[in-house]
């Protein structure tokens, strides 16, 4: 079996391209190394003839010889054998995202739950600016669609709400996108001005998928490289990669790619996040490290007081306990947040005590 160059302790060749048939090449990296799979595979477009614009000029369709297949059969039995090589290689808590079109997607959903993915979304992507139908005897195809899945039900995948949410200024993202393809700038041309290649796709897509589902330093592998959107992506953002592309062709236009992209600064790579993925720390941290001292007064929002013990509790009036407890009691409340509710005071000025709680966390990045 082949081996292939690797990076320091990963038994994975990060952040390269690697030639040849993506199954064998799967089959021959280490077991249970990636945290996040996005495949591109071939749609199986099925095109019986050449498409030509009412102008009579020529459409750059999906012709080349790696989206034909004998059959469906041929198909299914591919798409099969890609992701069962895919699976392997996720971690027991990694995901996958595969996307196509009409003509391969519904395929590709039911071989991911018959070989155990559990389904999270379809996303929706809708072009802003699709192609036309030029024959006028169907609907515009102005959207493709996205699968994401675990490894298995119950597997805690990485998914950051806050950061999509923060993308989407401030609303909950939904599972429609709306992006636009790849035009102008953006979209890789060969030697003769053409499309390097007939289905990049737009970095803004890759970069809401790596934003939401992967951490710094994660592993992302892309089995169908192309001209390297995936990689491109993961490099600016922090995120190791491994591509796959059979193609010399589409090789040499994304080694030339990646060459100019430039990784972005640590501060740059941080993200929005819930508050419950926080590390937590213990009030009684405060006090230990001298933040806070045993017998310092804080003060309500709204003039309540409470001594700081030396074992980090809480001593008001008749009442002992946690930030929490003691917060809840003075107010007749089932509960209170401690960490919003008590201030200290500096310079004369209340400041909140989750600004120190706020300093170790950044302490702990």
């Amino acid at each position: 079996m082949t081996r292939y160059a690797t990076g320091a302790g990963t038994g994975l060749p990060l952040n390269k391209i690697v030639g040849g048939d993506c199954i064998e090449v799967m089959r021959a990296l280490p077991e249970a190394s990636c945290d996040l799979i996005f495949a591109d595979p071939p749609y199986n477009l099925q095109l019986k003839a050449e498409l030509h614009r009412p102008d009579n000029s020529k459409v750059d369709a999906v012709d080349d010889h790696w989206d034909q297949f004998d059959s469906f059969r041929a198909y299914d039995r591919f798409t099969a054998d890609w992701l069962a090589a895919a699976r392997r290689l996720l971690k027991p808590d990694g995901a996958i995202w595969v996307i196509g079109s009409y003509h391969n997607i519904f395929r590709l959903g039911a071989e991911l739950q018959n070989q155990g993915f559990w389904i999270l979304n379809d996303v929706v992507w809708r072009k802003s600016n699709p192609m036309p139908n030029f024959r006028g005897k169907r609907l515009t195809n102005a959207h493709e669609t996205l699968i994401w899945a675990s490894k298995a039900e119950g597997a805690k995948y990485t998914f950051n709400y806050e950061a999509l949410k923060a993308l989407n200024e401030g609303i909950q993202m939904r599972s429609d996108w709306v992006l636009p393809i790849c035009t102008g700038h953006e979209r890789l041309k060969d030697a003769s001005g053409g499309k390097a290649h007939p289905t990049q796709k737009p970095e803004a897509l890759l970069h809401r998928v790596l934003v939401g589902c992967t951490n710094p330093g994660d592993v992302v592998l892309d089995p169908f490289f192309g001209t390297g959107t995936t990689g491109a992506v993961a490099k600016m953002l922090g995120r190791d990669f491994v591509g796959i592309e059979r193609e010399a062709g589409y090789r040499e236009v994304a080694e030339e790619r990646l060459a100019r992209v430039r990784r972005l600064e640590r501060s740059a790579l941080q993200v929005s996040r819930a508050k419950r993925s926080e590390p937590r720390v213990p009030f009684g941290q405060l006090v230990e490290r001298g933040m806070l001292r045993p017998g310092e007064v804080l003060t309500s929002t709204n003039g309540k007081t409470a001594k700081v013990r030396a074992d980090g509790t809480l001593v008001a009036a008749d009442v002992t306990g946690s930030i929490h407890q003691v917060g809840a009691a003075l107010e007749g409340a089932p509960s209170c947040n401690g960490w919003t509710y008590w201030c200290f005071v500096r310079e004369g000025k209340p400041v909140s005590i989750d600004v120190l709680r706020q300093q170790i966390r950044a302490e702990m990045n």
